[in-house]
């Protein structure tokens, strides 16, 4: 714990309910507020505290806005506040899409509805694809010969990740952890490796309110966890995850519906990883929203408070940071591998292959302009074609 606060518990949970219920613009967007308003504004959390909650939110799986958030509410308030932080951080964009899956289910089968998502659902192939882009810049390397020749084993990985997922359209975790694992033997051995000559083994009706089935429950809580502790960095890295499970493992969604629900997940303020209630509320109504989302944030929120009071001594060990940095470029690998599969499922015709190509040259060429946008305007192109062409 730090010196004495000066907000109450209130405060920063009343923060961050703002916040994610106004805070678009993804997990990159969504930690530059938290800096402007908590650190440079109210000076509620000192410039140390913010960088070593984002350097943990960095380091352990989980989305990194949701995990910087919860950080923030632990450094002053412990485990009550991380709790608390958390909670009013994810609430809004988790009502907002469980509201929408309502709407989806409802309204799903009419042909404006139709529509909407023709134009909306290869919108994000565009946005997808981009963000895949500066994952890989951001976290691998640029993209030039001296950047990959330094970096070439964690562009071997990611190279890798995006045609072994292209090829079985499904996501391997014992891969990512194994390559995690041989990159951390290469570049930073724990002690215990080099002294030992062999290595251990490792209410409503008509919209699916209620309606779920308590053996796809289970799954639902099993499937979520796993995805949830694989989520390194962004987002929307866990789509891979979700592609393997819940189109081609248990065929819970189609592809088109599994593209709708990235879709809310980007028209939606907070957390872009929420997408996950809009899913859980497709396959098992409220409760599999509710097991969703639960689901997928609990390692993130026990990678956060477990941690937290000793990071400051994790933060320097060099086997864990090579360790996420093997395993974070098999899974950015593993996102590029998935936009292949769901574009070659969903690119169905010119138009939609116009609409995620447009997409795509806005958001390189059009600095200012966030998603939300893209896709409100991809709708209407949607409308347009489906209703007048």
């Amino acid at each position: 714990m730090t010196e004495k606060p000066t907000y109450t518990l209130a405060d920063i949970a009343i923060y961050f309910l703002k916040l994610g219920a106004t805070g678009f613009g993804g997990p990159v967007a969504l930690v530059g507020y938290m800096h402007r308003d908590l650190v440079e504004n109210k000076k509620w959390i000192s410039e140390d505290e913010y960088k070593e909650g984002l350097a943990l939110a960095q380091l352990a799986p989980g989305p990194l806005a949701a995990q910087l958030g919860i950080y923030l509410g632990y450094v002053h308030y412990g485990i009550l506040g991380a709790t608390i932080t958390g909670i009013a951080f994810i609430i809004p964009s988790f009502i907002m899409v469980v509201l929408l899956g309502m709407a989806y289910k409802l309204y799903g089968g009419l042909e404006w509805m139709q529509a909407v998502f023709y134009g909306v659902s290869a919108s994000v192939i565009g946005i997808i694809a981009f963000s895949s882009y500066k994952l890989t810049v951001k976290s691998i390397s640029k993209i030039d010969f001296q950047s990959i020749k330094t970096n070439w084993l964690l562009w071997l990985f990611y190279v890798l990740m995006a045609i072994v997922t292209a090829v079985t359209q499904s996501e391997e975790v014992l891969l990512f952890v194994g390559l995690a694992i041989i990159y951390m033997i290469v570049k930073a051995p724990p002690k215990w490796m080099k002294k030992v000559n062999t290595l251990p083994l490792i209410l409503f009706s008509g919209i699916g309110f209620w309606s779920y089935e308590v053996t796809k429950l289970e799954q639902i809580a099993i499937f979520f966890t796993k995805a949830g502790a694989f989520v390194f960095g962004s987002g929307l890295a866990i789509v891979p995850f979700l592609h393997g499970g819940v189109v081609n493992e248990f065929g819970w969604l189609t592809e088109n519906q599994f593209l709708d629900a990235v879709a809310v997940a980007m028209i939606t303020p907070g957390p872009v990883v929420i997408s996950v209630g809009f899913i859980g509320y497709l396959v098992a109504g409220f409760p599999g929203a509710v097991i969703a989302a639960g689901a997928t944030f609990l390692p993130c929120y026990l990678m956060t408070i477990i941690p937290a009071p000793y990071f400051k001594k994790i933060a320097k060990n060099t086997s864990i940071k090579a360790f996420v940095d093997g395993i974070t470029a098999a899974v950015i690998g593993a996102l590029v591998g998935a936009v292949i599969v769901i574009s070659s499922r969903s690119l169905i015709d010119i138009p939609t292959v116009l609409i995620a190509l447009v997409s795509l040259l806005v958001l390189i060429y059009v600095k200012k302009i966030q998603e939300p946008y893209i896709i409100a305007i991809a709708a209407l192109v949607g409308i347009g074609l489906k209703m007048f062409f």
